[in-house]
């Protein structure tokens, strides 16, 4: 589908490319700063790692800035980074995580046991910001016996301790706790000069791990996915972060598209508790008006694949017998005529330009419901504010998924006590259900349990996902090395480099 570009893109678009750092000599041998356009907003900036994240962009430096204990492996299990090591005892509910001995942070102090319980605690007592992404764990009663071990403690037996610490885990200096000013991390970078849009880092010499390419990286937040693309098309960055599919189809011979795996959602949302999506007939009627094959076309130009209806089919736990939700416009009316709205309904879908195509995903699917007598009012809300005033509260609005695996996703969007539990599902036989499941050591077993859940998600479900799309971020010729990984796997460009790295 043609895109046409609108005066406001040309305008950020113009702007942008007047902040960015003019283009530098390509490197022969390595080294140089790589301009980095990620998608994120100067008015939701934080500078809080612990807190929570509504900007790519500031996931991004975070991870270069500070180290996490464990990193996604491509095979799903969790590898090793600031944690060397970790077992369990039999309960699983005791871990013993073994730091590396030679992580120091960029003043010179090594990073101790000390460190990694106070950010974890830290991280746990914002829970109402970062999603409670570490409400498994018990840290009051865990321990730091000495500099290089620590010891945690979850509140039921878990087997999937190592996975839970990936990606958010960062570590920061004991008693850190004024983020205005730069705070020391044991990252592959350190701080340079930042402010709200644009933060330049610099190699950090101290660094336990492989030495990165890069001398610097640059990283730019800007909220609309058109302008990002312009600004690697016009030479004024390197990298373009999630960019739109149009903008991928558009790349010309001088600009690369680097294609990451399929996990890119834009789920529509229904609240269980609000109507009219209280009626579970309603719900399913919904999801039975999807035509996903045309919103994967019109949507993804082809960097995608249909969906059904649960949000992480790529996780080794979805259940591969699950029949493929067809569209019926027939069935969706009747459906809708049995919770008493044969004459029609009107819904109001919130929508925004924040990831390319959340918009056109909104507006063609308001078309499909008209099909079986809905009426919606598509509003598309500014992206500055999308992630802070609409996610998560809204009664119906278009969601984002970007990689995470099911547990996370449970623990964050479907346990009862989530602090942002978007689709107010709370069944607390379902919760029992999934904790029981995460204490099972056996993979295929935990695995049958936690697909059987999400089976119950699928019939009664707040989630339309239609399709998966690929992550497409542009790049200049002189960009090696970037991951191509989902979700947080992304962030991680150690391994990045400009030119022929020697």
């Amino acid at each position: 589908m043609p895109v046409k570009q609108r005066p406001a893109l040309l305008i950020a678009a113009a702007v942008l490319v007047a902040g960015c750092s003019a283009a530098p000599p390509p490197p022969s041998g390595g080294g140089g700063t790589l301009r980095y356009v990620a998608a994120g907003s100067p008015a939701a900036a934080s500078d809080d790692p612990h807190g929570g994240l509504a900007n790519e962009s500031d996931a991004l430096r975070f991870s270069l800035l500070y180290d996490v204990l464990t990193v996604p492996g491509a095979d799903g299990r969790a590898k090793p980074r600031l944690a060397a090591s970790w077992e369990p005892d039999r309960t699983l509910t005791r871990w013993t995580l073994r730091l590396r001995p030679d992580a120091t942070f960029t003043d010179g102090r090594p990073v101790r046991a000390a460190d990694v319980l106070y950010s974890l605690r830290r991280i746990e007592r914002k829970a109402a910001e970062n999603y409670g992404r570490l409400a498994l764990f018990d840290t009051k009663a865990s321990t730091a016996p000495d500099d290089h071990t620590v010891v945690l403690m979850t509140r039921s037996p878990n087997a999937l301790v190592p996975e839970a610490l990936e990606s958010v885990t960062f570590v920061v200096p004991e008693g850190s706790e004024d983020f205005g000013q730069p705070v020391p991390g044991s990252g592959p970078y350190q701080p340079a000069s930042s402010d709200a849009q644009t933060a330049v880092l610099k190699r950090n010499p101290r660094w336990w791990g492989e030495r990165p390419h890069l001398d610097g990286i640059e990283i730019r937040a800007v909220a609309d996915p058109q302008a990002r693309a312009a600004a690697v098309t016009s030479g004024q960055a390197d990298v373009a972060g999630s960019v739109s599919p149009a903008a991928a189809k558009a790349a010309g011979a001088g600009v690369r598209v680097v294609r990451r795996t399929p996990v890119t959602e834009y789920p529509f949302v229904m609240r269980l508790d609000r109507e009219p999506f209280d009626d579970p007939r309603v719900r399913e009627a919904f999801k039975l008006a999807a035509d996903r094959q045309a919103l994967v076309d019109t949507v993804f130009l082809g960097y995608g694949q249909v969906a059904n209806d649960l949000p992480t089919p790529y996780d080794a736990s979805y259940p591969k017998d699950l029949t493929q939700r067809p569209r019926d416009v027939a069935r969706a009316k009747q459906l809708l005529a049995e919770a008493g709205h044969a004459d029609g309904l009107k819904v109001t879908l919130r929508t925004t330009t924040s990831y390319p195509g959340m918009d056109s995903a909104a507006a063609l699917y308001a078309r499909q419901l008209a099909d079986i007598g809905v009426t919606v009012t598509v509003r598309n809300e500014p992206p500055d504010t999308y992630f802070t005033n609409v996610w998560s509260k809204a009664d119906f609005y278009t969601g984002y998924f970007g990689g995470i695996p099911f547990t996370d996703v449970a623990r964050v969007a479907l346990v009862s006590t989530s602090p942002t539990n978007e689709t107010a599902w709370k069944r607390p036989a379902w919760d029992k259900a999934f904790t029981e499941a995460l204490a099972v050591r056996d993979d295929a077993d935990r695995n049958g349990r936690l697909g059987a859940l999400q089976k119950e998600l699928w019939k009664d479900g707040g989630y339309v996902v239609w399709g998966l799309g690929e992550g497409l971020d542009l790049t200049s010729p002189a960009v090696q090395g970037l991951p191509t990984g989902p979700g947080f796997q992304r962030f991680l460009l150690d391994g990045a480099r400009l030119g022929t790295a020697g």
